[in-house]
């Protein structure tokens, strides 16, 4: 089997399941990794004869995508902020919205007139630690913690911390039972579970089958129980001149603006992501 062969197979095996396009890009991203062939080799190589393991090989990740399986969690990593994260089943695969997350905090930053010699920074809820690897290579002055409740996660967070270079102080915590953090922070942010169980009908089977529950959903409820929580802790771990960075609900963006008015905070507001949603919040204490 040639190299034409396989991308032929792999397409009309997955036709219907996947837009075409998705195809398309997953058969390079597999390429790129396994055979070390770029889109342009593929088009200039199409009668390379592929070895029978690597056959074997796309034959098996075919498999594991007829079920739906994440693309990043069969190849193990994807990238973030330009840098490359490994992730698994116990943490969520970043998404772009949150970059747009992690470059709204590094505006605010350059925008500080309150210049601090060390800018404590704290990630709640790290996963795979894409937020807090990401502010640590982009703040050189900071010193940046993460937490999370998942002692899987929060390995995941150290390999790749060490894979970007970047030292971060990491902590198993469960923030629902804490009454404060280990230090104060000029920044606090956090992305926690915040899609209510009504809104599953609307999810992709690759997220719900694949993801980690704990890190994605809320009951219906209390859908802005981790964001309550978090608050109450920036209010006894926020620096006076400091401020607390969310990635919310798009649907519950005036909910957390009450929520937060209502606890004492000031300067609230709400940011839109590139698809017009309601997607990111900052205020101060």
């Amino acid at each position: 089997m040639n190299i034409s062969d396989l991308k032929s197979n792999f397409i009309k095996e997955l036709t219907g399941l996947y837009p075409s396009d998705e195809i398309e890009s997953f058969f390079n991203i597999l390429s790129e990794k396994y055979l070390n062939l770029s889109r342009i080799d593929i088009a200039l190589n199409r009668n390379e004869v592929i070895s029978k393991a690597n056959i074997v090989k796309f034959d098996d990740i075919l498999d594991r995508l007829k079920t739906f399986e994440p693309i990043q969690y069969i190849i193990g990593e994807t990238e973030f902020f330009g840098l490359p994260f490994k992730v698994n089943s116990h943490t969520l695969i970043p998404r772009p919205e949150t970059e747009e997350l992690v470059q709204l905090i590094l505006d605010e930053v350059l925008q500080w007139k309150y210049k601090p010699e060390v800018l404590e920074v704290l990630d709640i809820g790290t996963g795979s630690g894409c937020i807090a690897i990401s502010l640590a290579n982009n703040l050189p002055k900071a010193e940046v913690s993460a937490l999370d409740i998942s002692r899987e996660a929060l390995m995941v967070a150290e390999i790749n911390a060490k894979k970007n270079q970047v030292f971060l102080n990491l902590f198993e915590c469960d923030i629902r039972n804490s009454q404060s953090l280990p230090r104060n922070y000029d920044i606090i942010v956090s992305n926690p579970p915040y899609v209510r169980d009504l809104e599953k009908e609307f999810m992709e089977a690759n997220v719900l089958s694949y993801e980690p529950e704990l890190a994605l959903f809320v009951e219906d409820t209390d859908p802005l129980l981790f964001y309550r929580k978090i608050a109450a802790l920036a209010k006894v771990n926020l620096k006076p001149n400091g401020a607390l960075f969310f990635e919310i609900n798009e649907y519950l963006g005036k909910d957390m603006a009450s929520l937060l008015k209502d606890m004492g905070f000031q300067h609230i507001e709400i940011k839109k992501d590139i698809y017009g949603k309601d997607r990111m919040l900052k205020c101060n204490i």
